[in-house]
């Protein structure tokens, strides 16, 4: 759902064409995964339907002639209020985490081994976002403090988990 709404926003600086919309949101929003040309096409195909979006002329290419797209009034209405819109606090990963670590406590299989293999993927993870963060530039590093933080969130769960797996698992049976 945020992908739409970085697109929009990025059009309010100027209208632009799909592949230059592709180019500035990995720029700025991808990270480690790179939005694909064809999913930036189909949500302009989406944003145009619904009047968010309008083609503002066409360029011509090397290939074919590309079209500019610009956002529209009530796509800056549509943005400005996704924008003040707070977000749910989301528990992402740590609801798979805590799945896995119920079902093998169930299951009699040892719970500590995957919290242990899950902080050693963590930690790995940690050390590679660490590492991409010290020469990165202001908004590059903001993401990257983001990822870690929660990163870390996980790592107290995992920890508070294994303290309790015999308490856990005795509720469990």
């Amino acid at each position: 759902m945020t992908v739409p709404y970085a697109l929009l926003g990025l059009l309010e600086r100027s209208a632009r064409h799909g592949y230059d919309l592709k180019q500035a949101y990995d720029l700025r929003f991808a990270g480690t995964r790179p939005l694909r040309v064809g999913h930036v096409y189909r949500i302009l195909a989406q944003l145009v339907r619904d009047g968010q979006v309008v083609e503002a002329g066409v360029e011509p290419g090397a290939g074919p002639d590309r079209k500019r797209y610009a956002i529209t009034g009530a796509g800056v209405t549509d943005l400005e209020r996704w924008l003040a819109e707070p977000e749910q606090p989301q528990p992402q990963l740590q609801a798979v985490l805590f799945v896995k670590v119920v079902l093998a406590l169930m299951s009699g299989r040892p719970a500590d081994t995957y919290l242990d293999t899950q902080r050693d993927v963590h930690l790995a993870r940690m050390r590679e976002i660490t590492a991409r963060r010290r020469g990165a530039g202001q908004p590059e590093a903001l993401l990257a403090d983001y990822e870690l933080f929660h990163i870390e969130a996980d790592l107290r769960w995992i920890e508070h988990a294994a303290q309790r797996l015999d308490t856990i698992a005795a509720s469990l049976s």
